[in-house]
Formats: structure tokens, sequence, C-alpha cells
């Protein structure tokens, strides 16, 4: 008789269901007049070698001393597009001085001009874009946030464009799992959105590759729309492009890798998916990321 064993993952765990989904999909394979793919990254007036972007965490010094601006210099040194988060001044100065090209995400404050501030000081440290995580706004309680003692609240469509003006450089939200956010964005003239649960904020939210198509269409090319959350292999990126997303954010999956060896192990993590991509696109006839379509996936 089988013994019952512990559920790993409790009922309702977006993690466990995003990740359920990514494995629902299926690949066609092509090779007829395949070649050797290129998965050069375009993106805002500067190439990268790769798609795959590490996610925008924060506090890692617990996992690595100075880990965020050792995660930087991986990325550096795999040409992948940095992002980060919550973090105090001098770390944000620590992460572009790498040479990292570095994206800051702010959180929503309640008080605009810290936000504001924020901005001011990410254009200083030479980000080559900036934006906003706008589902930290609220906790499971349905009160504003409270993240590490700092005040959040939520931010209408008017304060997001008073922060897309702020600044001239491209300004991108995250927290984006809705065709109506997608609208707004779109309205609030925002130059890139993350499609993102915030690593199961939210319990029973949808896949991020199960709406993305639908925020796709709704952007419709204007600006660039990433995914986020559960991507951990080379053949997870291939699946996030094939239904629209332009790159793919990298967070738990290097994190190991950056404990053990830091820059230099989430440079080998990333040049490692970015290889397994590159097998996949051999074996569907995809020559470049900009190639990639959905005509190959398939819904188990």
């Amino acid at each position: 008789m089988a013994q019952n064993t512990e559920q790993k993952y409790r009922a309702g765990d977006s993690n466990q269901i995003t990740r359920e989904y990514f494995d629902s999909l299926l690949v066609e394979m092509r090779h007829i007049d395949s070649v050797i793919p290129s998965t050069k990254l375009e993106l805002y007036g500067e190439t990268f070698s790769t798609p795959v972007m590490t996610a925008a965490l924060s506090h890692l010094n617990g996992t690595r001393p100075n880990g965020m601006a050792e995660m930087a210099r991986g990325a550096f040194k795999a040409g992948a597009v940095m992002w980060t988060g919550m973090g105090e001044e001098a770390e944000l100065e620590a992460i572009t001085a790498t040479g990292a090209k570095t994206i800051k995400i702010i959180k929503p404050h309640a008080d605009n001009n810290v936000i504001f501030k924020k901005i001011e000081h990410a254009e200083k440290c030479g980000v080559f874009a900036l934006g906003m995580d706008i589902d930290h706004s609220f906790n499971n309680s349905g009160q504003y946030d409270n993240v590490l003692g700092l005040p959040m609240t939520g931010k209408t469509l008017d304060e997001i464009k008073s922060f897309v003006k702020a600044t001239k450089l491209p300004f991108i939200i995250k927290g984006v799992l809705s065709e109506q956010d997608a609208y707004k964005c779109a309205e609030a003239g925002v130059r890139g959105i993350v499609v993102s649960h915030h690593h199961g904020i939210m319990d029973f939210a949808v896949p991020p590759l199960m709406i993305l198509p639908k925020i796709v269409k709704v952007i419709n090319k204007s600006i660039p729309v990433f995914a986020d959350c559960g991507v951990s292999s080379g053949m997870d990126v291939f699946k996030a492009l094939a239904l629209g997303a332009d790159a793919v954010s990298v967070g738990r999956a290097l994190m190991p890798l950056l404990a053990e060896s830091g820059a230099e192990g989430v440079e080998q993590k990333i040049n490692g998916i970015t290889r397994e991509l590159a097998g996949v696109m051999t074996r569907t006839c995809f020559k470049n990321l900009g190639s990639i379509d959905s005509s190959v996936i398939w819904k188990r």
C-alpha cells in the first residue's frame, strides 16, 4: 500500500501553479533550414548577449557579502541586464560601478517625495532605466503595505504619470498581471512592463505566462514586455519569449550560485541558461530572438 507523503506545496501556492503551467507547455521541433542562432538582445539603445536578466532582488548580503554588487559583476560578465530592488544609496552606487547596465526598481513609498529622490539618485548613479514595483502597494489584510518599516501606498494613474515625467530614462512598471493594468501603463506612457506576481505575493495568482499573450496583445509591440517568476532554465526562457516576452528575469535560480561562487557563479549560470535557450532555438528553427513565436507551443 502506498504511503501518504506530505505535500510540498499548499493549495493555492502561486509559485507551484506557475511551475505547473510552465511544464504544461510543450514545444514542437523543427530542424530543416535551421541555423546557429543569435541570442542578442537590443534594449533601450543597448545591446546584450542574452535575454536572460537578473531579477530585481534585494538584501543579498546574507547570501554573499556585497551580494548585490557581486550579482551585478556576474551580470556584467555575462553581458546581461542587471535589475535591483530595495537598497541603500551606497549599494546602488556599488552596483553601477561594476559597469553592469542596471535597472532600478523603486517601491511605492507612501511619500512621493521619497520616490522622486530615489529617481534622482538612480539617474546620478547612471542606471539606464528605472521603475516601480506596484504589487507591493497593499498587504494581505487589505491595508497599505509596510516593507521593512517603510510605509507603502497604492498609486493612481496620475501619480504614475508624474513618475514617468520625472525622468528622461525609460520608466518601467513591475507587477502587471492583467490587461486592465497593461492598458493603464500604456496610457501613463511607461516604456516597459514586467508581467509578474512577485513570487506568489497573492495565492491563486494567474501564472505570468498564461496571461502574457493577452498583455502582449494590449501593448502591441509599443514597449518591451518582460516576464518574471519561476524562470529557471533555457526552456523556460524560450517558452516566455515564444509567448511574447522580449526578455525574462531570473532570480532564485541564481542565488545558490551567487552564494557558492559569487560573480563567477552568476556569470556561469546566466551563460548556461543562455546556451540552453540557444539549443532550443536550433531545434525549433528560430535564428534570433525576434523571430521566436508561439506557433511551436502546444498546451498539454
